[in-house]
């Protein structure tokens, strides 16, 4: 699939790298075909990475691995929400936090709230909600990712 984007310039996508949302993204029900645009020759997983859409190219967010930043990121979710993941073992899921990236990186946070889940075995993804006051929907970062930076640098 050929696709233009703002960030990414002209992209084709192979078919096993589209990501499925049944119901879309939160806030953006119409937006359905993703692709995970990674760095794979860094290792660095305190790295952002892009969920683009393949439908809108102007469209992209900036996504991250929870457990690079929360080593005890567990919220409970109802089973329900797995259900359009379709079958799976629980080394197919994979889970990234929305990211908000303002000009101000010191004000950088994530959504904790609402996850993306990410079956790697069908690429079939979806949005949840996070139930309970444990999260937030804009947890601040910055200091967490300097420290481990610092921490990881010595």
């Amino acid at each position: 699939m050929n696709v233009e984007t703002r960030n990414f310039g002209a992209m084709d996508v192979a078919e096993d790298k589209i990501l499925t949302f049944q119901d879309g993204l939160i806030g953006f029900p119409d937006l359905k075909k993703f692709t995970l645009i990674v760095d794979e020759v860094s290792e660095d997983r305190n790295k952002i990475f892009w969920l683009q859409s393949l439908e809108d190219g102007e469209f992209a967010l900036p996504i991250v691995d929870p457990f690079a930043i929360f080593e005890e990121y567990n919220p409970v979710v109802e089973d329900e929400w797995f259900n359009q993941l379709g079958e799976f073992e629980q080394e197919d899921l994979m889970v990234l936090l929305t990211m908000t990236v303002p000009k101000d990186v010191t004000q950088i946070s994530v959504n904790q709230k609402a996850p993306i889940i990410i079956n790697s075995s069908t690429n079939k993804a979806c949005q949840i909600i996070v139930e309970g006051d444990e999260y937030q929907v804009r947890c601040p970062v910055y200091d967490i990712l300097k420290a481990k930076n610092e921490k990881e640098g010595e």
